[in-house]
């Protein structure tokens, strides 16, 4: 018999939303708002933008370290957690220009209110967090929305939104939109509390308990484990985080409540797939939100031309990409990867591709030829390629198709149709357990997909010559294919397809033209396009010379390369908070040429900003 764990987590209060008038004069009532279950100050040495490291503290190579590795604090969770999620996003060497360019590192002292919260039909929560500073104006009330980049926990918006907003007064609200890093080791059956510390099925609440078979081994992932295909509900993730600021609000200024969105600035931010959550938040009903900022969005526009998913992309790429590269000049591609190490690699993925059908040719130049034709012939630019080696590099295409299938397809533990699994592993790849260690900075040093902090894929097709090649073919599948599986992934990923706002508002759209992880030509462009029919206001700034991830420039090649989006972000936010303001028109479509570092250091007249 198959028995099954089925734990409620039930400290959090589901957010009950009533009716909304559509009258910019009348208040919009928000019913059972979710309360804060923890409130922390910070201030002094643990401010709220950078937990009292300063740009010197997160710039430093190490993490900041635990005092007990096996048994961190609250606190040692929250600094480290913010030392990672800054470093993630943000390009913070001395030559990127970040805090002198651009952006802010300011110390801001305030408070943290945090919970977990539900949207109604899903059976994970997702984290909420609200900082609060010490001098947000009760007059000029300001809510900055966002959610986390990538599959983050729920600081990985802070470089984005806080630098802006903290030092204006502003509260910041965050949601790691249902995925984040509260894994759940299943040999050791402990997860996360609310705090971050771990705690044990059945006598602590935790973020994350997967439904999963008992005697389950390795480690059940959030995004990929929680059967609620939770990128369907970004834009009422979202929401629901500038909900729970409301209550966080009233709770710090009783004096002043009632804090609604009728007399609360709210404005939503965010990046990468953050970007995108705030764009799906705009579809939300009612006058609740009233500007939005989205750089390099995961959107998907279902029927709008060129537009494809995600995962359509990812597991295309997966495949193609590392024989296509070799058809590209070597001087062309950026370190890493090192051509030298990676090429004998990619010749046999060519060979490989060539067995199974997939290219033509009689050699290795041929064949990624061929590769490389199909992908442009599919939308793929020179410049998105060239950007992607990275991620072929890193092997970030395969991590993402294992991850978002089992997302789309809600699978849980054990379920998955290519048969991928999470563990902790051995130099040789085999599972083993996880040590207490590993675990306990699992939510710190996670990026939401692993592999990382010490949790790797689980390959059970893995065959040579080309050892992942059986593992990606059944994930592309998955895309391509009319099995139920495909069908049961297919209806996932449809779930996810953008609606269009009927609330007019400004929306300001950013993207590199160089990205190669979400190129603007499957996603920004064509939801731009259909966007404006619904809302004539969305506004599209093209960036040349940017690619997806800011963090990496800290990498010469890519420094020298690429300009970082971030500053861009500001900029929209500073002009869409003006013309809120009314005082100055809305931003302008923009083409900007930006110019790269190259063996300097990012001076602002290099980026280009639209005025």
């Amino acid at each position: 018999m198959n028995a099954t764990i089925r734990v409620s987590c039930g400290v959090w209060l589901a957010a009950m939303l009533a009716g909304c008038t559509s009258a910019p004069s009348k208040p919009e009532a928000v019913a059972h708002m979710i309360q804060p279950q923890r409130t922390t100050e910070h201030r002094g040495g643990d401010d709220l933008l950078t937990a009292g490291l300063g740009l010197e503290g997160l710039r430093a190579i190490a993490a900041p370290a635990f005092a007990d590795p096996a048994h961190p604090t609250a606190a040692e969770l929250r600094r480290r957690a913010i030392w990672a999620n800054w470093r993630g996003i943000a390009d913070l060497s001395p030559t990127g220009g970040y805090a002198q360019a651009y952006g802010s590192v300011a110390s801001v002292p305030g408070r943290e209110y945090s919970a977990l919260a539900k949207v109604p039909g899903a059976t994970q929560p997702h984290r909420v967090l609200v900082q609060v500073p010490d001098s947000f104006d009760t007059v000029k009330r300001c809510i900055v929305v966002t959610a986390s980049s990538g599959s983050r926990g729920i600081y990985g918006a802070i470089a984005v939104a806080a630098p802006w907003g903290l030092p204006k007064g502003c509260a910041i609200a965050y949601t790691d939109k249902g995925a984040g890093t509260d894994y759940f080791d299943l040999d050791e059956q402990q997860g996360a509390r609310e705090d971050g510390t771990l705690g044990a099925l059945g006598t602590d609440a935790l973020a994350f308990v997967p439904d999963a078979p008992v005697g389950a081994s390795g480690v059940a992932v959030k995004h990929a484990h929680s059967k609620d295909n939770p990128e369907a509900d970004w834009g009422r993730h979202v929401k629901q985080a500038a909900e729970f600021a409301l209550a966080a609000l009233d709770q710090a200024f009783p004096q002043a409540a009632p804090f609604r969105f009728d007399n609360t600035r709210v404005i939503a931010v965010g990046i990468s797939n953050g970007g995108g959550a705030v764009l799906r938040a705009s579809e939300e009903e009612g006058r609740w939100l009233d500007a939005v900022v989205a750089g390099e969005p995961n959107i998907l526009a279902a029927d709008a031309p060129g537009a494809r998913s995600l995962y359509d992309y990812t597991t295309e790429a997966a495949l193609l990409m590392p024989c296509a590269l070799l058809d590209l000049p070597a001087e062309s591609l950026p370190q890493p990867p090192l051509r030298a190490q990676v090429e004998p690699l990619w010749t046999a993925r060519c060979a490989t591709l060539k067995a199974a059908g997939l290219v033509t040719g009689g050699d290795a130049k041929a064949q990624a030829a061929s590769a490389r034709a199909q992908l442009k012939a599919n939308g793929w630019t020179d410049e998105a390629l060239v950007a992607g080696a990275l991620s072929v590099g890193f092997d970030l295409w395969r991590a993402v198709a294992v991850t978002y299938a089992s997302a789309y397809g809600r699978y849980g533990v054990g379920e998955h149709p290519c048969a991928f699994a999470f563990s902790a592993q051995n130099p040789d790849f085999s599972a083993r357990a996880a040590s207490a260690a590993e675990r306990a900075a699992w939510l710190t040093d996670g990026s939401g997909i692993p592999p990382g902090a010490g949790v790797g894929i689980v390959d059970t097709k893995l065959a040579p010559p080309d050892f992942t090649l059986p593992g990606l073919q059944c994930l592309r599948a998955l895309q391509t294919g009319t099995s139920d599986e495909a069908r049961r992934v297919q209806a996932g990923i449809a779930q996810t397809a953008a609606r269009f706002p009927r609330t007019r508002r400004p929306v300001v759209v950013i993207h590199g033209l160089d990205d190669g992880l979400v190129p603007p030509a499957f996603s920004s462009a064509p939801y731009v396009q259909a966007a404006r029919a619904a809302n004539p206001d969305v506004r599209y700034w093209q960036v040349r010379n940017a690619q997806h991830f800011d963090g990496f420039l800290a990498l010469p090649a890519y420094g020298a390369r690429y300009v970082p989006l971030l500053p861009y972000v500001y900029a929209a936010l500073d002009q869409v908070s003006a013309t809120l303001d009314g005082s100055r028109e809305l931003p302008a479509n923009a083409l900007i040429n930006a110019q790269p570092r190259g063996a300097g250091t990012v001076e602002a007249s290099q980026l280009a900003i639209p005025r």
